[in-house]
């Protein structure tokens, strides 16, 4: 395509640097024929030269030089069995997120010898734009529950900071080996992270040791089975790797079904209990662009449904209600 183009700033471009928005807008533009192009001072917003960092706003006007075929949109592989899989997994949707039900043994990312994951998957969905939404924020491979999407950029740094500042409300529900004492409280310690031969394990340390970050979590006992286990719902204030997992052992209690931070020796179990990780990313509740809060609930997993039911457990009689921000 010939001629000069001018193009004008989105809303979701807000403090876009002109770099990426031309790798947006111009995926063949290579980097170093931009650079050139902005050296030239061919490259202009609001008629006044830039530099590849230069941030644009909204209602902005880019002038775009001659470049070859500059509307050739950018390839995207889409695989239709996998965004039918994720399609099936949503539990709410709008212009700016998905809430997916994460399943149990899924991965989110990728990571050595993981070849299927959440993120991978997510091409498969591209918005209007062509985007491929983005995580922002993590459950471990073996969590099952809500997992918050982005489904554009502009919607990606909000909810990436709403996660930052703390203000979504996490509840996790969790079978655990034994009964906590007390019955409800908080755990604060450091954790630092160590390689192992298999993956990252989290360590508690005393505070001041190098790398070591704070963690802190609510607990609370919402039902028990004798002495030997109990359903705890567990509300993160931080979210450190394998937080809530390394808290519960910390506790005497690990969650059940923990390949890694279990730790009773010649642990015996129970009849009818289900196989894998016994820990839920039950209910997020979040604020949205709009400025109204989401709050939205995930069911259990299988091999934890039928846990509750080998233990006696009612999920329904006591589910969570209300507001998540109320007590601890």
């Amino acid at each position: 395509m010939s001629g000069v183009q001018h193009r004008e700033v989105s809303g979701d471009e807000d403090g876009m640097r002109v770099d990426r928005w031309f790798a947006r807008h111009f995926p063949q533009l290579g980097f170093g024929r931009l650079q050139k192009l902005i050296r030239n001072g061919e490259v202009k917003v609001d008629k006044a030269k830039v530099t590849t960092s230069t941030r644009l706003l909204p209602g902005q006007t880019v002038r775009v030089p001659p470049i070859d075929d500059p509307e050739a949109p950018k390839p995207v592989r889409v695989n239709d069995t996998e965004g039918q899989f994720l399609r099936d997994l949503i539990l709410y949707e709008d212009e700016d997120l998905y809430v997916f039900n994460k399943p149990h043994g899924l991965a989110v990312q990728g990571g050595s010898g993981t070849k299927r994951h959440i993120d991978g998957m997510l091409k498969s969905l591209p918005n209007k734009k062509g985007e491929t939404p983005k995580l922002v924020h993590r459950l471990d491979r073996d969590t099952s529950g809500c997992l918050v999407v982005a489904k554009t950029s502009a919607a990606a740094t909000h909810f990436g900071e709403v996660f930052r500042s703390r203000s979504a409300r996490k509840i996790y529900w969790a079978v655990v080996a034994g009964n906590p004492s007390p019955r409800q409280g908080e755990i604060s310690c450091f954790l630092l992270k160590r390689a192992t031969t298999d993956g990252e394990q989290m360590v508690v340390v005393k505070n001041g040791t190098p790398g070591a970050q704070h963690s802190h979590s609510y607990y609370s006992t919402t039902d028990t089975a004798s002495r030997r286990f109990a359903w705890v719902t567990l509300k993160p204030v931080t979210g450190r790797t394998h937080q809530l997992r390394v808290h519960m052992a910390q506790m005497g209690t690990p969650i059940i079904g923990d390949p890694r931070y279990f730790n009773i020796e010649n642990y015996q179990g129970a009849e009818g209990l289900g196989e894998g990780l016994h820990l839920h990313a039950r209910r997020i509740a979040l604020p949205l662009r709009s400025g109204k809060r989401l709050d939205i609930s995930a069911p259990l997993p299988s091999h934890m449904q039928q846990s509750f039911e080998a233990l006696g457990f009612d999920a329904d009689r006591f589910d969570v209600n209300g507001d998540p921000e109320d007590g601890k």
